[in-house]
């Protein structure tokens, strides 16, 4: 049996041993209680679990430890089971029927397996004292009705995985041979049907045939057999489809893969694009200190989002030069430091717990719930990211206006700048004490100081020539290697952005065609085709890119960008 994990509770249970066996039944049936109304997504405190058990608050310490509801649930399995042991009851003490594990499973025609994840799903059971003397585990007549009134579903799904007779294996077995040889279903549509007709569990009808197979290797060749292992084109197209929507019924028809199958898939390739983002941040002490997750991540982002202002210091957004999605943000919040402390140490704090849960994450055993707690700390980064970038565009106008000239635009300029813009809230160290805004506006105005000549020469039709006179005389980078890179570039768009921003990023950037001579299109000829506004592709445009920029490294979004 599992140790108890949680020290406080291990050590409870120690103490225990010393009080009167009577208060000891007493303090088991606490336990017992407890145990049905803990939820495993919330995490209490073992002040809580102690009083709950023993009647007694905590002056000590030790009350201070923080347990995961997951986490307790199995402590107090163990908890329970080890408790009953020391005070066990013989049989006549108890007042109720008391079913041994293989009475419960012949009750209601199951495997002992399966009464095992019952236990993990609240059935109580306990220690008692059986016939010459030995001890066993055991579930009270009573412990179990009120685990069956609460998950009536358990007792349905359960007789999909009653036990199989001997006729009952030749029926599933004859069934597939005889489809496998009329029809032209995959050995996955076979099981699916079977499972439809008899009203079996769908790895009940697999494990059949495949312990047939093995006992039966000679008539191995009766059965249709499985697709065997997925390609990587294949596996990639599931988790294409999957990020569109496509149920995951569907694509185990489509691919004749079974649930687990196509959740293994999905799932590995989450963990790859995982480890494949580059997640910064700016580390500080404060993320190591205690209950650091109540202090900074309470509330939602709306309880420390400021009220919208429309006092702008930087830009008048009714300027009618401006781009249209500039002057559309009509009320945009102006953060003070308090907010700016707040948005920022929130951000870095959401990458750095993404960062560490994703320290050891496995790419053969994925762990779903895992996978969904790492994309839900990137997620609530990048939306405060993006709000911060909202809050900051009047600020990139402002700069860029002091540096337009007749032969750079302004619209351009601020293309240049929002880039800028991005890699100042990833660098900004809001412990250091300056304001975001004097931050952004060095880094903008140092990027314009290296940017806006290499924009000059973008325009310089001479460029092109030298370009083509160098590849004539070896003096270029291998072209192997841009090919390569371009077509790494194009796979990390083809994995994190939708379709629609895919098709803008691809051509206004020029990755369609040669990676030599890019093909680019304008923000209009996008818009057109698009039948969008070019203002509102240059905002896809820039969400985009946002989203590039945790997944390439600085080399590719600069060969991206340039």
């Amino acid at each position: 049996m599992r140790k108890i994990s949680s020290p406080s509770l291990a050590q409870l249970l120690r103490q225990l041993k010393f009080t009167p066996q009577k208060k000891r039944r007493y303090q088991l049936d606490a336990a017992e209680e407890l145990f049905g109304i803990i939820e495993k997504d919330k995490e209490y405190p073992f002040e809580f679990v102690c009083f709950r058990i023993t009647g007694f608050h905590l002056k000590s310490a030790i009350g201070s430890e923080i347990i995961k509801g997951e986490n307790l649930l199995e402590d107090l399995r163990v908890f329970i089971s080890k408790l009953s042991g020391q005070i066990a009851r013989t049989l006549p003490e108890v007042n109720e029927k008391v079913y041994t594990y293989e009475e419960l499973a012949a009750t209601f025609k199951v495997s002992k397996k399966t009464i095992y994840r019952w236990r993990k799903l609240g059935l109580i059971g306990e220690k008692f004292i059986f016939k010459k003397g030995t001890r066993r585990f055991g579930f009270l007549q009573s412990s179990v009705e009120q685990f069956i009134k609460s998950r009536p579903d358990l007792v349905d799904k359960a007789e999909k995985y009653q036990k199989l007779t001997i006729q009952d294996k030749r029926q599933i077995i004859n069934k597939a041979i005889k489809l496998s040889k009329s029809t032209k279903l995959s050995r996955h549509q076979i099981i699916r049907k079977i499972s439809s007709d008899t009203g079996r569990c769908f790895e009940t009808i697999r494990y059949t045939l495949m312990n047939y197979e093995k006992t039966n290797p000679q008539k191995k060749g009766n059965l249709r057999q499985s697709t065997g292992v997925i390609d990587p084109t294949q596996a990639a197209e599931i988790y294409r489809l999957y990020k569109q929507g496509v149920n995951t019924h569907d694509l185990m028809e489509r691919f004749s893969r079974n649930k687990s199958s196509i959740y293994r898939i999905i799932n590995t390739k989450r963990a790859k694009l995982i480890h494949s983002k580059k997640i910064e941040f700016i580390p500080s002490e404060e993320f190591l200190e205690k209950n650091v997750n109540e202090k900074f991540l309470a509330g939602t982002l709306d309880d420390i989002w400021p009220v919208a202002h429309t006092d702008l210091k930087f830009v008048d957004l009714a300027d009618h030069s401006l781009p249209e999605y500039l002057r559309t943000l009509k009320d945009v919040p102006v953060l003070n430091r308090d907010n700016e402390i707040e948005l920022f140490r929130r951000y870095n704090y959401l990458k750095y717990l993404a960062d560490k849960n994703r320290i050891g994450l496995s790419l053969t055993r994925v762990s779903g719930r895992k996978l969904k707690q790492i994309e839900s700390y990137l997620t609530q980064a990048e939306e405060i990211k993006r709000k911060i970038i909202e809050a900051n565009l009047p600020l990139v106008v402002s700069v860029a206006r002091k540096h337009t000239s007749s032969r750079v635009s302004l619209s351009d300029l601020i293309s240049e700048g929002n880039f800028s813009l991005m890699n100042a809230v990833e660098k900004f160290d809001y412990a250091k004490g300056s304001r975001f805004a004097t931050y952004a506006t060095w880094t903008i105005t140092k990027d314009f100081a290296q940017k806006v000549p290499e924009l000059f020469e973008r325009i310089d039709k001479s460029r092109a020539a030298d370009m083509h006179r160098e590849m004539q005389t070896g003096e270029t980078a291998d072209f192997a290697a841009i090919e390569r890179a371009h077509k790494s570039l194009t796979k990390v768009i083809k994995d994190n952005l939708n379709e629609r921003e895919q098709y803008i990023i691809l051509h206004r950037f020029g990755l369609i065609g040669s990676p030599i001579r890019k093909k680019t299109k304008t923000l209009i000829e996008i818009g057109m085709e698009l039948d969008l506004s070019k203002e509102r592709i240059r905002q896809i445009e820039l969400i985009a890119l946002q989203k590039l920029r945790q997944s390439l490294s600085a080399k590719e979004f600069e060969l991206l960008t340039s």
